[in-house]
């Protein structure tokens, strides 16, 4: 699909506010509502957008500790790591990666105890891991128009 700076444009507002109507993105991008509700519905269709969501603020549940976990599993275990990890209330994300570790997992929790209570319970899938508590997030430009420049 090509991509059009009124595409950038509808991408742009639905980030800042996925919840507006086609009327009002139709007048913010200067286009006739039918042509935004194809624009989107095309956007949608070839999964440039691939859904609406929210932003919870995990601190206002209380939860105002964060942490990145490096895990190392026997791929023996990983299948059951996925399974622990899939229902897990705390894990905020999981990637599997290559490097040092093999796994990245981010906690969102309440105490510390929590941490070591996870640690704990991956340890019993022999694994080893390394935690690194996180103190801010460093803002980043998370502006659409970024993933349309080139280097």
């Amino acid at each position: 699909m090509k991509f059009d700076n009124t595409d950038i444009k509808i991408l742009r507002e639905l980030q800042l506010d996925s919840r507006l109507s086609i009327r009002e993105l139709s007048k913010r991008v200067n286009l006739s509502p039918p042509s935004v509700a194809e624009r989107i519905r095309k956007l949608e269709d070839t999964n440039v957008i691939e859904g609406y969501t929210i932003k919870i603020n995990k601190e206002a549940l209380g939860l105002s500790i964060q942490c990145i976990i490096q895990i190392d599993i026997k791929n023996s275990n990983f299948e059951e790591f996925k399974k622990i990890i899939y229902t897990h209330p705390r894990v905020s994300f999981c990637y599997r990666v290559a490097g040092h570790s093999c796994l990245l997992v981010k906690l969102c929790v309440k105490s510390i105890n929590e941490i070591e209570k996870f640690i704990d319970f991956i340890s019993t899938l022999d694994s080893t891991t390394s935690t690194h508590i996180i103190f801010s997030e460093v803002p980043i430009n998370s502006s659409v128009e970024k993933f349309f420049l080139d280097y």
